[in-house]
């Protein structure tokens, strides 16, 4: 790995590392029918990132190519099939140099071998504690992270100009707005129709004390300890029914649905994240942003999600893909272009306090102090079927939530263990 500081190295060091990055063989762009372009170029490193991010990275691309002569391809990829498609051709030695993603993939990754350790050293201080904390793994530290997000309770201050602090005050509140005439909906939070969205929901159901997985002592995930069997989990479930015989859970409503409904004016509330605040600025809704609504007697603990940059562990070359991640994509520069683009709240430190003027985003980053990484722990992937159609099953009224939720249980114990 390289030195992280340029500033560190000396000029000879310098000079070979320039005559390295110029003669190493290039970037896997030899990613069959993928459209990274001439596997031969030995300048060329390649990395997946989706139609969002991809503008925002195109600055730090020309600077690099600027100063190293080494091309990075751009290579649009679908967000869902982006982890096991790298996975896949990686293991195979193909696939892109980098890849952007959020933290989670990272047990996975490690767990098949497809991402190398990145050595941040003294740019770690640079960075939210708690993005660098996500982005490590069993000691080790495998992404550079660039955005820290999580949901919060948006709420349409011409609706309702005073926030609630419960989920029953909050559906309250709402359908004393809808009882009016002044909206249409209490309470939006987009609910997949397969799968629900345990995800958005979950800050609520922390609140009884049920985690996703307890913690250990060193305050790494146990996958030996499934929270979600805990007492309170029968009692939020039994409080999903009610909430959706109120009105405020419907599972006709998509994620979609839910924004075009919120933007429209038709509801006071939202339960989202950042990504959606453009399009209501633009849509000029004035929004607070609230913490999230307890249901149960414990404060409400959100996923936090950390997005970053992650080097192939069969990267053709490894050098150019660290300088280019540790010395082009943690400057300020790159995290304000990511933000600018995306409205994620920054995770270098520097940018967040610049976005953080806007009161939107610091309310996103104060609520985001409160909340817990998603488990990267690769037995999380057995985790999210059983949950969401269970809690979808929930709010449909097709499952008694005494029986469905302990059922659920015992099905995603018997998937962990393997």
């Amino acid at each position: 790995m390289l030195v992280n500081s340029r500033g560190a190295l000396t000029a000879g060091v310098l000079a070979a590392a320039s005559a390295l990055l110029l003669s190493a063989c290039g970037g896997s762009a030899e990613d069959d029918d993928k459209g990274d372009g001439d596997s031969s170029a030995s300048t060329t490193l390649s990395m997946w990132v989706d139609a969002e991010r991809a503008p925002a990275l195109e600055d730090a691309v020309a600077s690099f190519k600027k100063d190293k002569g080494v091309e990075v391809k751009l290579v649009i990829k679908d967000f869902q099939a982006a982890r096991d498609d790298f996975i896949t051709q990686v293991s195979a030695g193909k696939g892109p140099d980098l890849i952007v993603g959020p933290h989670d993939w990272v047990g996975k990754f490690v767990q098949n071998g497809v991402v190398a350790p990145l050595e941040l050293g003294d740019k770690a201080a640079q960075f939210e504690d708690a993005a660098v904390q996500a982005m490590t793994y069993e000691g080790k530290t495998y992404g550079l992270p660039y955005a820290i997000e999580n949901v919060a309770l948006v709420r349409n201050t011409a609706l309702l100009p005073e926030p609630s602090k419960t989920m029953d005050e909050v559906v309250a509140a709402g359908k004393k707005v809808v009882d009016a005439g002044k909206a249409k909906f209490p309470f939006l939070v987009g609910l997949d129709p397969k799968q629900g969205d345990p995800y958005h929901l979950y800050g609520i159901q922390t609140s009884y004390g049920v985690p996703v997985f307890e913690r250990n002592a060193e305050g790494d995930y146990d996958p030996a300890k499934l929270g979600l069997g805990n007492p309170g989990g029968v009692e939020f479930a039994k409080d999903l029914a009610a909430w959706s015989k109120a009105g405020a859970l419907n599972p006709n409503i998509t994620a979609d649905i839910a924004k075009d409904s919120f933007n429209k004016g038709e509801s006071p509330y939202f339960l989202t994240g950042p990504w959606n605040i453009p399009d209501m600025e633009k849509a000029g809704i004035k929004v607070a942003i609230d913490p999230i609504p307890t249901g149960g007697s414990e404060a409400a603990t959100p996923f936090i999600g950390v997005n970053g940059f992650f080097i192939s562990a069969k990267a053709k070359n490894a050098l150019a893909a660290s300088e280019f991640t540790l010395n082009y994509l943690s400057t300020e520069a790159a995290q304000d272009a990511l933000f600018a683009q995306g409205g994620r709240p920054p995770a270098l430190k520097a940018s967040f306090e610049k976005a953080a003027a806007d009161p939107v985003v610091a309310a996103f980053g104060e609520i985001g102090k409160s909340g817990a990484p998603m488990p990267a722990i690769p037995q999380m992937d057995a985790v999210w079927a059983d949950w969401g159609a269970t809690e979808l099953d929930i709010i449909k009224g097709k499952a008694d939530p005494a029986q469905a939720w302990p059922k659920m249980v015992t099905s995603v114990q018997a998937k962990v263990a393997g």
